[in-house]
C-alpha cells in the first residue's frame, strides 16, 4: 500500500502507524471478517473504500465514530466535486489543492467547513492562492453555513425532481419475492437572497394527524434530510422547512418497503435442442397505466457461455448479442403502458457440455418512466418566502427508474 497523502491534526499519532493498517486489512479479509474499524495496539483505524482508494482516520482518542465516518464520506464528496473523479491520478495531480482543502475541512481534529459550494468560493479549482487573501464567505461564520449571502439571479427558479428506483426480484411464476422503492428528492435552486422554502408531501403521518385519511397518503421510511432542513419543525408538524444551498443538491432520501407489482414483466420460453441449438421466445408486457410511457427500456437475457450464430426477430425495437456479457439485449426506445411485445432469438450451441441450470442468471431490465411514481408520492406545495417578496417559478418532475430489477427464468 502506498500512502498518497496524509494530514496530522493533533500530533498524537505517529505518521508511521499507517504501515500497520494494510496488513491488518489483508489478515481480516483472509479470515472472512469485514469491519470498517480495526485496531492496532492503542490506535483505532476507521476507514471507507472508494474505487481503489482507502480513506483512513487514525486516532488514539475515544472519538465519535459516527462523526468520523460521515466526515470521510464528506471528503469523498468534496474531492469528487473538485476533480470529477476521485482516484489515484487525480490525487497525484492536485496535492497542493488537497492540502488546502484538508486545512479548511478540519481543524485540530474537528470538522469545519464541509460544503463544496462554499469552499469553491475561496479555494480555486486551480489550487493557487490569490495574491490578496480573500475574506471568507459569510456562510463560513454565520448560522447558514451551506449558503452565502448576496446571491442574485435575474430569473428566480426552483427545479425539484422526485426520483424513485424500484428494486425487485420475481420468480419464473411471476411471484414477487422481494421488492422495495428507494426514492430521493433532488433540487436545483436559483434564488436570490436568503429564501425560506416549505415543501409539503402527501405524508401519511401528516394526513392522519390532520384527519385527512390515508387514501392518497404515503408512509415514508428511513427518511434522511440534507442538513439545511429544520428537523425540529419536521418532527413537530411534518413540514419540510429549509433555507436551500445555491445550485444543485439532494434535499432528502427515503425508502418504502412495500409490495411492488412488476412494472415491466418478462415471460421467457427457452427450448434446447440436444446441445445443438437453443431458441428463446420472450414476451415483454408493461403493467402500468396507459397514459405513462417507459423510455430507453433494455431487457438483458442471459445465454449459455458457448452460444454463437445469433438470429433475432422482434415486433419492436432492436436486439444485439453481447458475447462478453453472455447475454443479448432487447432495446425498446418507447414502451407505452398496457402494451405487449414479442421477440424471438436463435443461437447455435457447439458444446456438448450440459448447462448448470441452478447457476443460470436472471433476466435484468432497465427503464425510466417520466411523470410517474410507483409509491404515489406527491408534492402538494412548494412555498418560497423571501423578504424582498419576489415571485419565483417552481418546477416539479417525477421519474421512476429501475434499481436492482431481476426476473428469474427457472
Amino acid at each position: 500500500m502506498i500512502v498518497l497523502i496524509s494530514r496530522d491534526y493533533r500530533g498524537d499519532v505517529e505518521l508511521t502507524v499507517i504501515e500497520k493498517f494494510m496488513p491488518l486489512i489483508m489478515d481480516r479479509e483472509e479470515e472472512g471478517v469485514t469491519s470498517p474499524i480495526v485496531t492496532a495496539k492503542n490506535v483505532t483505524f476507521a476507514y471507507i473504500k472508494h474505487t481503489n482508494l482507502y480513506l483512513v482516520s487514525a486516532t488514539k482518542k475515544n472519538a465519535n465514530i459516527a462523526l468520523v465516518f460521515v466526515f470521510l464520506h464528506k471528503v469523498v464528496d468534496v474531492l469528487s466535486e473538485y476533480f470529477k473523479e476521485l482516484e489515484e491520478e487525480s490525487i497525484r495531480d492536485n496535492f497542493v489543492l488537497i492540502y488546502e482543502l484538508l486545512d479548511e475541512l478540519i481543524d485540530f481534529g474537528y470538522p469545519q467547513t464541509t460544503e463544496t459550494k462554499i469552499l469553491q468560493e475561496y479555494i480555486t479549482q486551480e489550487g493557487h492562492k490569490l495574491e490578496i487573501a480573500p475574506r471568507p464567505p459569510m456562510a463560513v461564520t454565520n448560522a447558514v453555513s451551506w449558503r452565502s449571502e448576496g446571491i442574485r439571479y435575474r430569473k428566480n427558479e426552483v427545479f425539484l425532481d422526485v426520483i424513485e428506483s424500484v428494486n425487485l426480484l420475481a420468480n419464473a411464476n411471476g411471484n414477487v419475492l422481494r421488492s422495495e422503492i428507494v426514492g430521493c428528492i433532488k433540487m436545483r435552486v436559483y434564488l436570490s437572497g436568503m429564501p425560506e422554502l416549505r415543501l409539503g408531501l402527501n405524508d401519511k403521518v401528516l394526513f392522519e394527524s390532520t384527519g385527512r385519511g390515508k387514501s392518497k397518503s404515503v408512509e415514508l421510511e428511513d427518511v434522511k434530510f440534507h442538513q439545511c432542513v429544520r428537523l425540529s419543525r419536521f418532527e413537530n408538524d411534518r413540514t419540510i422547512s429549509f433555507i436551500p444551498p445555491d445550485g444543485e443538491f439532494e434535499l432528502m432520501s427515503y425508502r418504502l418497503n412495500t409490495h411492488v407489482k412488476p412494472l415491466i414483466w418478462i415471460e421467457s420460453v427457452i427450448e434446447r435442442h440436444a446441445h445443438s441449438r437453443v431458441e428463446y421466445m420472450v414476451k415483454a408486457k408493461s403493467q402500468f397505466k396507459r397514459r405513462s410511457t417507459a423510455n430507453n427500456v433494455e431487457i438483458n437475457i442471459p445465454v449459455p457461455l458457448d452460444a454463437d450464430s445469433p438470429k433475432f426477430k422482434t415486433s419492436i425495437g432492436s436486439v444485439k448479442y453481447v458475447p462478453e456479457q453472455d447475454c443479448f439485449v432487447w432495446s425498446i426506445r418507447s414502451f407505452p403502458g398496457g402494451k405487449e411485445y414479442l421477440m424471438r432469438a436463435h443461437f447455435g450451441l457447439p458444446s456438448v457440455e450440459s448447462e448448470n441450470l441452478e447457476s443460470k442468471p436472471p433476466i435484468t431490465v432497465q427503464f425510466e418512466i417520466p411523470y410517474f411514481t410507483t409509491s404515489g408520492i406527491q408534492v402538494r406545495y412548494l412555498k418560497i418566502i423571501e423578504k424582498s417578496g419576489y415571485q419565483a417559478l417552481p418546477w416539479v418532475r417525477y421519474i421512476t427508474q429501475n434499481g436492482d430489477y431481476q426476473l428469474r427464468t427457472i
